[in-house]
């Protein structure tokens, strides 16, 4: 499974952004696909993760309520909405796959390249 994370980019906070992921492969939506974050000089955090139909849904306790993920299984496509960002949310976003619901990023078999998300105050 190969990904491509897009959709980063500056905004204020209060503002909003919606990252995608695009993953190749006939197999997508067998995959768990996850979200996480990284700050600089920080590790790599959970952001969300959505079972592979889509049912199932896991989120970071802080970011609950503001942050979405979502999948469109037929586009092969995972999508991150971001409501009411704030500068802590400031962090290099990467989408992943893993083959179990997992929230651990040590779990997760493919990795995009990252997206930066910087929230200005």
């Amino acid at each position: 499974v190969q990904l491509q994370a897009s959709g980063g980019g500056l905004v204020q906070a209060g503002g909003s952004l919606r990252l995608s992921c695009a993953a190749s492969g006939r197999t997508f939506k067998f995959y768990t696909m996850g979200w996480f974050r990284q700050a600089p000089g920080t590790e790599r955090n959970f952001v969300a993760a959505i079972s592979g139909s889509g049912v199932s849904r896991n989120y970071a306790d802080p970011l609950k309520g503001r942050f979405t993920i979502s999948r469109d299984n037929a586009k092969n496509t995972v999508s991150l909405q971001m409501n009411s960002l704030k500068p802590e949310d400031t962090a290099v976003y990467y989408c992943a796959a893993a083959s179990s619901y997992e929230r651990q990023w040590t779990r997760y078999d493919y990795w995009g390249q990252g997206t930066l998300v910087t929230v200005s105050s």
